[in-house]
């Protein structure tokens, strides 16, 4: 290896590194009709250096020379329309019996046919360029030549359309890249906007539980000391201390609350969400609240998760919130929570007078319905989150009744996906 070929390697990567980058420059600033333009100048001017002596005694084969290399201009326009004006070009030049370096303008109108038009125009195109090549080799090829002449031709029409094909295949098959990402990425938004929709429909429903259920207590607590004061000036005393606890008891819940959706909330650890074992708590404050309440929990409440158990827990919460906030005094309630390793039942019954007949859009006679509120609706989505569903309206014999199955283990396929 002599000195000079490092330096000259270096060179030639410093050249098709410029190349590169004009190709690039020329193709983002400048339009395609610019750029064939320039490829027709291009061809122009080096055929005609090849031909030089043939151009200047004829001047029919300078009117050839143009004819053949103009259209080129307009070659992504009308990639059809092109080459069937040079190919026609091309059969007066061999009528002419006049070969030119010209005629290489024809591979270059089959390649843009190729990338730009259907596989039948294609196939037409190289039909038509075979032919020509066939009389091309048999009247201008030298004497046993024909056919070497022929099968060279045919490999640089073949080149050309393979060329072509390949070029509107990779474009195609970008082409459908970018359609593919652009549906996923509109799609990661709908799922995005419908997490963020899920996320607001799942805060509203722990606002609504936590909020509407102690301010219920609190209410109720605050009425039974008012009518306290001056006859059982201790008992009003006594709920005014049990409405300081419940607002208490509403602060920590709203702190369990920011505890999950924050993880700088300090409280998070030690205030952890309620499950099936704050139910006796839970009935306690409505006792205390003037609802006497009766529960009832059997079987095994560790086969459930916690957020299982946390479902438990408002399904409970917002039916004694119900029950408390529209039934009439002297109605009494009972809570039944029944585990298994598959799924927990939830019954929530009261004994008040009797109802009409339930709709889910207007309120009973017993109050409970809520067609304007988020109460058995959100109840509704708790339970339907656990494969189970829900089931509120009054009792045959007077009295509301709220029935939840919550699913633990959800059934498998026979290849055991979900």
């Amino acid at each position: 290896m002599t000195p000079a070929a490092p330096a000259l390697r270096r060179t030639v990567r410093s050249w098709r590194a410029h190349l590169g980058r004009a190709r690039l420059l020329v193709r983002a600033k400048l339009p395609p009709v610019a750029v064939d333009a320039v490829l027709t100048a291009a061809l122009l001017f080096a055929t005609a250096g090849l031909a030089h002596r043939d151009l200047s005694r004829s001047t029919s084969l300078v009117v050839f020379q143009w004819l053949l290399l103009i259209p080129l201009v307009w070659r992504r326009r009308a990639p059809l329309a092109v080459f069937g004006a040079m190919a026609a070009v091309a059969f007066l030049q061999w009528l002419a019996g006049a070969p030119l370096p010209a005629d290489v303008a024809l591979l270059i109108a089959l390649y843009t046919v190729a990338a730009h038009s259907s596989r039948l125009r294609t196939l037409s195109a190289v039909a038509v360029l075979e032919l020509g090549s066939l009389l091309a080799s048999l009247t201008w090829a030298t004497h046993g030549r024909t056919t070497q002449s022929f099968i060279a031709l045919s490999a640089m029409v073949i080149a050309a359309a393979v060329t072509g094909v390949n070029v509107r295949t990779r474009r195609a098959y970008l082409a459908a890249l970018e359609d593919r990402a652009g549906r996923l990425e509109r799609e990661r938004d709908q799922q995005a906007q419908l997490a963020v929709a899920g996320e607001r429909a799942r805060i509203a429903r722990e606002m609504h539980d936590i909020v509407t259920h102690n301010l219920s207590v609190m209410v109720a607590l605050a009425d039974g000391a008012v009518f306290a004061q001056e006859r059982h000036p201790e008992k009003a005393a006594a709920a005014m201390r049990q409405v300081s606890g419940t607002g208490r008891q509403a602060i920590t819940d709203m702190r369990r609350f920011l505890g999950v959706l924050r993880a700088d909330e300090p409280d998070a650890l030690r205030h952890p969400m309620p499950g099936i074992a704050q139910l006796e708590p839970l009935a306690e404050q409505v006792r205390a609240a003037g609802l006497p309440t009766r529960l009832s929990v059997s079987g095994n409440p560790a086969a459930a998760t916690a957020a299982a158990q946390l479902t438990v827990y408002r399904l409970v919460q917002e039916a004694l919130t119900n029950t408390l906030k529209h039934a009439p005094a002297g109605t009494r309630a009972e809570v039944r929570v029944r585990c298994s390793p598959d799924s927990v039942r939830v019954d929530v019954t009261d004994d008040g007078p009797a109802a009409t007949a339930p709709t889910d859009a207007s309120p009973t006679a017993s109050g409970h319905g809520n067609g304007h509120g988020h109460g058995i609706p959100g109840m509704r989505e708790r339970a339907a989150a656990y494969g189970g569903q829900l089931d509120a309206g009054p009792q045959p014999d007077g009295g509301w009744r709220v029935s939840a199955v919550l699913t633990l283990n959800p059934p498998q396929d026979e290849d055991g996906a979900l």
